[in-house]
């Protein structure tokens, strides 16, 4: 599974480290790769700092729905308050790939509708994939 991780807020490389930490922490699974972090504008056209982006690959045998919500309690863990879409945020945690799964409820969509606009997301899906 392939997750991206996001962070303009605070200590940007800490957050991405920790939620590289509490990710391999989650039961039932482990982190099995992680690729560069890269420095990208921010989206949505407002005014705020660059992100620190990177894509990790897990193994885990949580559903996508309760891999979601561990996200969404990493997320919250560091800070992250969900508000204006496009705000700046501690700390970014998204389902973009889940193997070969596609899923379709509710706010879950798998794979991520905006993988193919990302192109940083891309960029470390090749890597990581290319380490598998």
């Amino acid at each position: 599974m392939a997750l991206a991780l996001g962070s303009n807020l605070g200590d940007r490389a800490r957050h991405l480290a920790r939620a590289r930490a509490a990710l391999a922490a989650l039961p039932g699974t482990r982190l099995v790769g992680a690729s560069a972090v890269e420095e990208t504008a921010p989206l949505g056209g407002l005014d705020q700092p660059a992100y620190l982006n990177q894509v990790v690959l897990v193994d885990t045998d949580l559903e996508p729905r309760a891999l979601l919500e561990e996200c969404q309690a990493i997320e919250r863990a560091a800070g992250r308050v969900r508000g204006e879409r496009w705000a700046s945020r501690s700390l970014d945690l998204d389902i973009i790939q889940y193997g070969r799964r596609r899923v379709a409820e509710p706010g879950l969509t798998i794979p991520h509708p905006e993988l193919p606009n990302r192109d940083f997301w891309q960029r470390g899906l090749a890597e990581v994939q290319a380490h598998e």
